[in-house]
């Protein structure tokens, strides 16, 4: 996996973000997603250079009509992001997977990461 996958992996993996079971390299018909959340039908995908060529932005648009039309949602973040704001990511994230009010507490964030894009 590239750096910035196995940073966020290591955030995900053993239901460690309020206990949401995520897959890494999910199969989903004929395409591999980086993670996937099952529970909440959500598709993260991790961005690097190579996403960033009219081929592979047309290649990547192909895949998430074909993903959303199954029901599920798909959110994007770059590698950069991954790297500089973690934290961010992980709220971004957070708020697809969990509703907006548990146990009485509210997430709060002084700035947010706004991801390439989220399609539902």
């Amino acid at each position: 996996m590239p750096e910035a996958e196995v940073i966020l992996w290591s955030h995900l993996q053993g239901k460690a973000l309020r206990g949401y079971k995520f897959r890494r390299q999910y199969g989903i018909g004929r395409y591999v997603v980086d993670f996937y959340c099952a529970k909440v039908k959500l598709v993260i995908e991790i961005d690097g250079d190579s996403h960033f060529t009219d081929e592979a932005e047309k290649y990547d648009c192909q895949r998430e009509v074909y993903i959303q039309s199954l029901g599920l949602k798909v959110i994007r973040f770059t590698n950069l992001e991954i790297r500089n704001n973690l934290e961010q990511v992980l709220e971004a994230i957070e708020k697809l997977v969990a509703p907006p009010y548990e146990g009485g507490a509210v997430a709060k964030s002084d700035g947010e990461v706004k991801p390439l894009h989220f399609r539902h």
